[in-house]
């Protein structure tokens, strides 16, 4: 999904950079003590924050949060950068080595956090202004915030995937229902491709979109408890193969190698494909699209089941603070800020995301947001990941293996080369 960098001996070099160098120009330099300032709103400073949404149609919410915290603490200055989620990971661990230009505050997938925790790259935040009332975290995303018993972030949003599918073609092609199974889905697809002239599925050739095709076979990457690679496991064969029937069949169309989530929405959104995966980050540009003017068009289901379950995947986002920030304490108070119960059920009524808070989906504002409430039962059966530093790594192979399965290679070629790349990156485990 999205390549990192796997040199853990960097953590030496980073102690002596972060002392040195910090991110954003700082006009208050507070040590982080962690402790509740006599009147927070004093504290001053400027903030970078490399932000990873759609800058067109998630990006004016969160600029919207900026504008109260700045009316807030009107000492504090957000310097906003958007940054692609597929350069972010690598972008803020090469400014972190070289202890020059890492933002203040980063929006880490849940993934790195505990792969930057590892490389020193973030400033834990126990005991600080940062972390408010834990309890009324949701015990996944508030998970992926710890590493080696210490807090590195707070959650910001939780989500996984499901079905979307346009309703009038799945009508027009015979079925009242989304499908539930992937032979379902198949059918369901290949009936959309021959009565409506529309393509049945659109595929994201991606490592993330890959795992409700494993984890519906009983399939995993890690077997993280015997510290064992099972990438390349008889459910992952049969995972690949099923994948690879749907485009040889026909029922998906067949990918690009590049560009196949953008492909997919476009293709979503003018009624040129029936279905895709995706979460619920992608509602407020698939609401953008002619088909879905009205919203009553998009229908939203689990992800169909393989032969053993339904396995969609959790993923979500967390906020931390680059360990070489001169910017500690404003920070603190921008994280405290962001992840309020307040902030994240603004992001949730407006986007459609899922918020991390309990409270939070009390909030009248997102009982009104059908999304939501279609998406947390779905959410709340979400097959967890292991938060181990390496996770996050994992991605890029896997990507290369639906890669070479869309052109051609077998199932057992693809996976015999992600073990061999899997083994390499958990050598610690050998």
């Amino acid at each position: 999904m999205r390549q990192a960098l796997s040199a853990v001996t960097m953590v030496a070099a980073l102690a002596l950079a972060v002392g040195a160098c910090g991110g954003g120009d700082s006009t208050s330099s507070a040590a982080p003590t962690g402790s509740a300032p006599a009147d927070p709103s004093q504290i001053s400073g400027e903030i970078t924050w490399w932000d990873t949404v759609r800058p067109d149609s998630e990006g004016p919410t969160f600029q919207k949060l900026i504008k109260e915290f700045e009316a807030k603490y009107p000492k504090i200055k957000i310097k906003y950068v958007n940054v692609p989620s597929d350069q972010a990971q690598n972008q803020f661990q090469t400014a972190a080595q070289a202890g020059t230009g890492a933002p203040d505050v980063i929006r880490s997938e849940v993934a790195w956090t505990s792969q930057f925790a590892e490389l020193g790259y973030l400033q834990p935040l126990d005991g600080t202004r940062a972390v408010d009332d834990e309890a009324d975290y949701l015990p996944g995303p508030l998970s992926s915030t710890k590493y080696n018993g210490k807090t590195w972030a707070v959650p910001q949003v939780t989500d996984t995937l499901a079905l979307l599918y346009n309703k009038r073609l799945l009508k027009e092609a015979g079925h009242d229902k989304p499908p539930a199974t992937v032979p379902e889905l198949k059918q369901a697809a290949l009936d959309v491709k021959s009565k409506t002239g529309a393509n049945g599925l659109a595929l994201n050739v991606d490592g993330y979109f890959l795992l409700p095709f494993i984890y519906g076979e009983g399939g995993d990457l890690l077997d993280v408890r015997n510290k064992q690679v099972v990438v390349n496991s008889p459910q992952n064969v049969k995972a690949m193969a099923t994948l690879q029937d749907l485009i040889t069949s026909g029922a998906a169309a067949k990918p690009a190698l590049q560009d196949s989530y953008a492909n997919a929405m476009t293709a979503l959104k003018d009624g040129k494909t029936a279905m895709i995966y995706n979460g619920p980050w992608s509602l407020s540009e698939v609401y953008q699209g002619k088909e879905f003017a009205d919203k009553e068009n998009l229908g939203i289901a689990p992800v169909p089941a393989g032969s053993a379950k339904a396995g969609a995947p959790t993923g979500g986002w967390n906020l931390a603070i680059y360990a070489g920030s001169k910017n500690i304490e404003a920070s603190y108070e921008f994280l405290r800020f962001m992840s309020s119960s307040s902030s994240l059920a603004t992001v949730s009524a407006e986007l459609g995301l899922l918020p991390a808070r309990t409270s939070s989906f009390e909030d009248p504002r997102v009982k009104a947001n059908t999304d939501v409430s279609i998406f947390k039962p779905i959410m709340e059966t979400a097959v967890p990941r292991p938060w181990i530093p390496e996770g996050g790594q994992l991605f890029q192979p896997l990507l290369e293996s639906y890669q070479e399965l869309v052109g051609g290679a077998t199932p057992e070629e693809t996976l015999t080369k992600a073990e061999e790349k899997f083994q390499t990156i958990m050598k610690a485990w050998s």
